[in-house]
């Protein structure tokens, strides 16, 4: 693995202080390696060299054109089968995202993020207006200057493209902080971009730990903020952010998701999509819906069936580093512990219907888990777990299973399945969530706006919205009459 953890100004560097994070394998709970952890050091250094790029540099006089063809090709290098066993290799290690996964989604739908906003590189338009009293006006988008990121661990390079592609695409530079418990992969992207002929200090890459986000939250020379994690730790972003310069921020925070499935929906696309849908990334993904409601008339053979694909998932689940493993560990032994926790608990506060344990006596493993019937304040009903536990409820009828839906703090994502199209979207109306997934699982998609109502963050990720969140607005009027 690397020995050098900061990508800045197109230098690889070790770091100047001596905090280190140890990284272990959680499928075999091998010791991988230690990071250096960036500080004040490094990310000043980061955040110059970004400021002199935007300011100064190569980049500030580039077309739209030019800054596409880059992206474009950093895309294409992404793509190729020796980077992509490069990236999949270090997720495996770090994280334990299974091979098949990476290879074949993530790295694909990153790359393919590049490009889509590759695409909008030349296409940032403003706006005239008819001249009136004598006084000719428009509008022009400009970017923000200095932005950074910071990512999460369960999809680093996916949530990386989320936020510097669309940055980039504009005009800004970036800083992007991966998380430490995934800190590999997105080093091999920091090479490629070199590769691709991103002037220096336009993309720079940090390790780091929550100390370092808080030294990027708190820079004054940064213009925007965007962070994906915990509502714990969004609103210390958010509180960094204003008590520093009162930089521009976007946050996806999780959530809490339900899944509706009516007594007419295709019951075995249902049982799939919350089953192997939920259970994508071993329940590791902030739109996994948790809460799962079920008509009363259907629920028992409905229920039946969830508990044998759970179990029948529990047989699949295995060494990531396996082409055909589709269900690994989850990501680190802290989360195994935490995963745990809300296990024990929740055996006092609903029945454990099926998995509930860890899976075997190495590894962050766990028992895909089904808990039925919570009580409304149980703490797996209302807590986002991220992991493999799903909480059930019966309801009995279409009022009802909105309320229920929206008994909760988050607003990330939702599912709803039925045969009814009217239904549907009568009831993806008046959810409040972010993203709905109609007889289907939620996936995200490049040309559709990302993120929550509520609690489960501000702002948006992805689509022209993502682009904009990276754009100022100007307003120039002119005097004819002089």
């Amino acid at each position: 693995m690397a020995r050098h953890f900061h990508f800045i100004n197109d230098e690889f560097l070790p770091g100047s202080s001596s905090d280190t994070y140890p990284v272990y394998n959680p499928a075999t709970d091998s010791h991988i390696g230690d990071i250096n952890l960036a500080r004040s050091t490094e990310v000043d250094a980061a955040v110059s060299a970004a400021r002199a790029a935007y300011e100064t540099g190569e980049w500030s006089t580039w077309s739209g054109q030019q800054r596409a063809a880059v992206m474009n090709k950093f895309a294409d290098l992404l793509a190729l089968p020796e980077n992509v066993d490069e990236i999949t290799k270090a997720e495996v290690q770090a994280m334990g995202q299974p091979a098949g996964i990476m290879s074949a989604f993530i790295v694909p739908a990153c790359a393919s993020t590049w490009k889509y906003y590759a695409g909008w590189a030349d296409k940032i338009e403003g706006q005239t207006y008819a001249e009136e009293r004598g006084w000719w006006r428009m509008t022009s988008y400009e970017p923000l200057g200095v932005c950074a990121g910071i990512g999460p661990w369960n999809v680093s390079i996916l949530t990386m493209a989320w936020k510097m592609a669309p940055a980039l695409a504009t005009g800004n530079t970036f800083v992007f902080k991966g998380s430490e418990k995934s800190p590999y992969a997105i080093l091999v992207l920091a090479r490629l971009f070199k590769e691709a002929g991103f002037p220096p200090g336009v993309a720079n890459i940090l390790t780091g730990d929550g100390q370092t986000g808080a030294l990027l939250a708190s820079h004054m020379d940064i213009d925007k903020i965007s962070f994906t994690g915990s509502g714990f730790s969004g609103r210390k972003v958010v509180d960094a952010a204003n008590k520093s310069n009162m930089k521009k921020v976007t946050l996806e925070l999780g959530g809490k998701s339900p899944s509706v499935v009516f007594e007419d929906a295709d019951i075995e696309n249902a049982l799939t999509g919350n089953s192997q849908g939920f259970l994508f990334n071993s329940s590791q993904a902030c739109i996994a819906a948790s809460r799962l409601f079920v008509q009363s008339s259907i629920a028992d053979k409905f229920i039946e069936g969830l508990k044998a694909r759970f179990q029948g998932a529990s047989g699949i689940m295995g060494d990531p580093s396996e082409p055909s493993t589709m269900l690994g560990p989850l990501a680190d032994n802290k989360q195994l512990e935490r995963v745990l926790g809300f296990i024990e608990t929740g055996k006092s506060e609903a029945k454990l219907l099926v998995g509930g344990e860890r899976k075997g006596d190495k590894g962050a493993f766990v028992e895909p888990t089904i808990f039925l019937n919570p009580s409304k304040d149980a703490t797996i009903y209302k807590d986002e777990i991220f992991g493999p536990v799903l909480t059930v409820l019966t309801f009995e009828t279409e009022e009802e299973a909105i309320k229920l839906a929206n008994d909760t703090s988050y607003g990330l994502s939702a599912c709803v399945y039925t045969g009814s199209i009217s239904r549907a979207l009568r009831v993806a109306s008046k959810i409040k969530a972010g993203t709905i997934g109609v007889n289907g699982a939620y996936q995200p998609d490049n040309n559709l706006a990302f993120g929550g109502y509520k609690q489960s963050g501000t702002g948006r990720e992805l689509g022209k919205e993502g682009l904009m969140s990276y754009l100022q607005i100007k307003s120039i009027k002119v005097n004819l009459n002089v």
